[in-house]
């Protein structure tokens, strides 16, 4: 039986005990008002600190990059100490942390922007929703997301210029680097699909201009803190939220082609992992690997035995896993040991308590 996921590997210079990464998942528990991390959430983490490498949640780099109640920030000087919290518990623990950098563009909701329509590279209806706490009741529920007003170039770069002080602020908060949120139909992934970026300026149109904006990003973040430590996350298959882009697999090789001319620490590919996703075929994961030869890490229903199966076929290096983590806190140790895996609270994943969140349980064994 392989050991693959098991075995020590290193991010350029950072050292991972294993090849198994906390994959980013939201949980809305940041201080209100403010956005801004604390003492619970940086025990969570730590609970979690013998994955190798863990990625945190999704972190907006502005207000206007809001798009989900009680997410956390990474603008403000509180956000930024709230971190420090974070990242200290997770290396006492000895653990390692990249912030996932996060601008959700149209993914989001008037209410978080004094009733401003959320942005977007074009001006396009779509289907989408977010989770949002109403204000009156404190119930949180799903709403539907409006059609977006499109940004002028300015200010596309000023958010190229709000990416490179959420990076500048993550290492000052003490994290190992950064992973820009280029996946799941947030900002950036709005700009490379031709569904969504239906624009006629140096950002949209061809394949090149639509890339232009993931470019400057990926240029602005790592000039601000190296490139080795700056990572992305994509999602070639991803057909949700009204991005089933004819041209999207090519564009992301020819991305990929270019993250590997600027030797970013990683490249992290998510698989959609609905019940009817479309297949992340073998083709596609042998093309960006001939691509892109430094660390890829995968994600997407993940179980130990997929994950051996892509580690042994040199088609990944890591492999992160999500909801497992969510109630097995010691999930390495599980693995390896064959120990079962405990259930998650469906109605605690976003917002609330300790309950759900920091009360799960590492692995007792069962006494005579």
């Amino acid at each position: 039986m392989s050991n693959r996921l098991f075995e020590p590997s290193a991010l350029g210079d950072i050292a991972l005990t294993n090849r198994i990464v906390m994959a980013p998942m939201t949980r809305a528990r940041s201080t209100q008002p403010g956005d801004a991390p604390n003492a619970m959430n940086a025990q969570y983490y730590a609970q979690r600190a013998s994955a190798g490498l863990i990625v945190s949640e999704a972190t907006q780099i502005s207000p206007q990059g809001k798009g989900y109640s009680f997410t956390p920030g990474i603008y403000s000087d509180e956000q930024v100490e709230g971190w420090r919290l974070v990242t200290r518990a997770v290396h006492d623990a000895g653990g390692r942390i990249f912030l996932q950098l996060w601008h959700v563009g149209r993914m989001s909701h008037p209410a978080f922007h004094g009733g401003d329509l959320p942005v977007a590279p074009s001006a396009v209806p779509f289907e989408g929703s977010i989770w949002m706490v109403d204000q009156e009741t404190g119930v949180g529920g799903m709403y539907d997301c409006p059609t977006p007003r499109a940004l002028a170039v300015e200010e596309i770069h000023a958010i190229v210029d709000d990416y490179r002080r959420a990076a500048r602020n993550a290492i000052a908060a003490g994290f190992d680097g950064v992973e820009i949120h280029g996946a799941n139909g947030y900002l950036l992934d709005q700009f490379l699909r031709t569904t969504s970026n239906v624009r006629t300026d140096e950002f949209g149109g061809s394949r090149e201009k639509r890339l232009r904006f993931l470019k400057d990003v990926v240029d602005a973040v790592s000039d601000e803190v190296g490139s080795d430590k700056t990572a992305i996350r994509l999602a070639p298959f991803l057909t949700a939220r009204g991005m089933a882009c004819p041209d999207i697999l090519p564009t992301i090789l020819e991305a990929a082609d270019y993250l590997a001319s600027k030797q970013i620490a990683y490249l992290h590919l998510v698989e959609a992992d609905w019940d009817d996703a479309p297949e992340f075929t073998d083709e596609f994961r042998r093309e960006i690997r001939s691509r892109f030869t430094a660390p890829i890490i995968v994600a997407g229903k993940y179980d130990k035995a997929r994950a051996d199966a892509i580690l042994e076929s040199g088609l990944a290096d890591l492999v992160a896993f999500g909801r497992p983590f969510v109630a097995n806190p010691d999930l390495p140790r599980r693995l390896a040991e064959q120990l079962p895996l405990a259930d998650f609270d469906g109605a605690a994943l976003f917002g609330g308590s300790r309950q759900g969140y920091t009360d799960y349980k590492a692995w007792i064994p069962a006494t005579a």
